[in-house]
């Protein structure tokens, strides 16, 4: 009798690379299960509720009665309004809520969701390395081949932006980028985003702008920039934001995607054969959010913020030199230099053992993101210093002495 047998692994499937964040994320549930304490540094996960009246909208509309049938796959009117009008307070950007914005299941879905609408098997993308995730495996999924550029925004940015569409076959039909970057925390200005918009519109590229991270920046004199603020930026540019950060509304998975007509609709048609939109009494809650008293974000700027200072001068009184980041809920740390030929992956899994602190190894974002571990500001400051002392004594116990105090 003939034997069929099942290809080993599906196409897709074979493209993805075992997620490297999950495997330190699996011995951290371990060891939790086991009863240990650990400081988890690991995810951006937000620590803090959302704000009270976000959560009695919830509660209020989903106790109607005709609020639990399908919603609207790009996302209910009034809440495609409240978008339009953050980005006219924000970024004094005029956006038209029918055409120009799409609610997204969190930005993640979204970025998916357009690489599959707009790529097809072969083309290729440009998207930094170290990044998000899915900012290449959205595209991978796809079919796509994914061509690296750096993730800081310097000369050399531009200059391998030049080398990949000189040299790249077939030419790259889209630029990925995201700032304040995770998981660099990297941040950009508006001239930075006003020759990338002249280099794409140069190139016949699409911009996709990831900027979940808009409301959490630390030099008040500096809020992040969109790039939707460049004039003509919208005949090339996407732009993805999330409730996730800004409001401690991680879970809720809500998101946008604005800008470019032709992109939004291409994102509104894929949507409309996968999904009828998020919940209605979230996407009611969530135009609470956008619409009602700002006080809770810049209260989380500030949370994070302080979270920052206790972070890196704790740190680095344990012996750890951290870098203090501009922007964003992470410190993107180099790993100490005694230790750095451990690689990101194994300093990540004996800090958890050693140190019960879980963070993500910097390769899990991309291969240069060796060296470093991605650290998420997520405990409060007493937990920090907790973290602080347990890292001083892990690496007392490897042999690096934290650095000596000098008085008078």
């Amino acid at each position: 009798m003939e034997v069929y047998h099942m290809s080993e692994e599906f196409y897709r499937i074979r493209r993805l690379p075992p997620y490297v964040i999950a495997e330190v994320n699996g011995m951290r549930a371990a060891a939790r299960a086991a009863g240990e304490d650990i400081i988890d540094l690991g995810m951006g996960n937000p620590d803090q509720p959302p704000p009270p009246h976000v959560i009695e909208k919830l509660a209020e509309v989903a106790r109607k009665p005709d609020a639990h049938g399908y919603s609207a796959s790009k996302g209910i009117p009034g809440l495609r309004k409240a978008q339009a009008n953050y980005y006219g307070r924000r970024f004094g950007v005029d956006i038209d809520a029918d055409r120009e914005v799409v609610v997204t299941l969190g930005s993640k879905e979204g970025l998916a969701n357009l690489a599959q609408a707009i790529t097809a098997p072969g083309d290729v993308i440009l998207a930094p390395n170290p990044s998000y995730p899915i900012h290449t495996f959205g595209f991978i999924i796809s079919g796509a081949s994914i061509r690296s550029v750096p993730t800081t925004p310097d000369e050399h940015y531009f200059e391998s932006l030049e080398r990949a569409m000189h040299f790249t076959v077939p030419r790259p039909s889209v630029l990925v980028m995201g700032y304040p970057s995770n998981p660099t925390a990297e941040t950009v200005d508006l001239a930075f985003y006003e020759r990338v918009v002249a280099f794409a519109k140069e190139h016949g590229l699409w911009i996709l702008s990831d900027l979940a991270y808009s409301e959490i920046y630390f030099d008040d004199d500096k809020p992040t920039p969109s790039i939707l603020q460049v004039p003509g930026a919208k005949d090339v540019a996407v732009e993805f934001t999330s409730m996730s950060k800004t409001y401690s509304m991680a879970g809720w998975r809500i998101g946008f995607a604005v800008g470019n007509q032709k992109l939004i609709a291409a994102l509104s048609r894929v949507k409309s054969y996968l999904d009828y939109g998020a919940f209605t009494p979230i996407q009611a809650a969530a135009v609470a959010a956008i619409n009602g008293p700002q006080d809770c974000v810049e209260e989380a700027r500030q949370r994070y913020k302080h979270r920052r200072d206790v972070l890196v001068e704790s740190f680095g009184r344990a012996g750890w030199d951290i870098p203090s980041p501009p922007a964003s809920m992470f410190a993107w740390a180099p790993l100490p230099p005694a230790l750095a030929h451990l690689g990101s992956l194994e300093f990540s899994k004996q800090l958890l053992t050693h140190a019960k602190v879980a963070v993500a190894p910097g390769v899990g974002y991309g291969e240069n993101g060796e060296g470093y571990v991605r650290i998420a500001m997520v405990e409060n400051e007493q937990r920090l210093r907790q973290a602080a002392r347990n890292v001083k004594r892990y690496l007392q116990s490897m042999g690096v002495n934290a650095p000596v105090a000098h008085t008078g």
